[in-house]
């Protein structure tokens, strides 16, 4: 009996999983997609909306350590640099290791160039006084 309640319980399950595993906030089914669905540009313009876009929050926080460094950790490693905005968004379409200790980054070639650098500009606003992350 315990059996066939836990079967069913998989059963279930299974079957919500196949429903919403493939469908995105907003209700888009993305099962036969070829490439995962972006919100055009102009409506992820701000660093925030392109962070959580493109799932950046699952391993970095603004404040905090997760698996990679804090957003606020990185900008004033990089404050008043030439070129590190640029650094920065190549770094994030590229991945890196080895400058945070050894758990590297995996590149995140799905963010657009303009993105990576919208995203880059927004890291290195946090390092000024007085900062606004949101």
């Amino acid at each position: 009996m315990v059996l066939r309640i836990f079967a069913i319980i998989l059963g279930v399950a299974g079957v919500f999983s196949g429903v919403f595993a493939d469908a995105q906030p907003g209700g888009h089914d993305l099962r036969g997609a070829s490439a995962p669905a972006r919100a055009p540009m102009d409506t992820q313009s701000t660093g925030p909306d392109l962070i959580r876009a493109n799932n950046c929050l699952a391993c970095h926080q603004v404040n905090g350590k997760r698996v990679g460094p804090a957003f606020t950790l990185i900008a004033q490693r990089f404050a008043g640099q030439t070129g590190a905005a640029e650094y920065l968004a190549g770094a994030i379409r590229r991945g890196g290791k080895g400058r945070w200790g050894p758990v590297p980054m995996p590149a995140q070639p799905q963010v657009s160039p303009a993105q990576a650098s919208a995203i880059a500009a927004w890291i290195l606003t946090l390092a000024a006084p007085g900062r606004n992350p949101s």
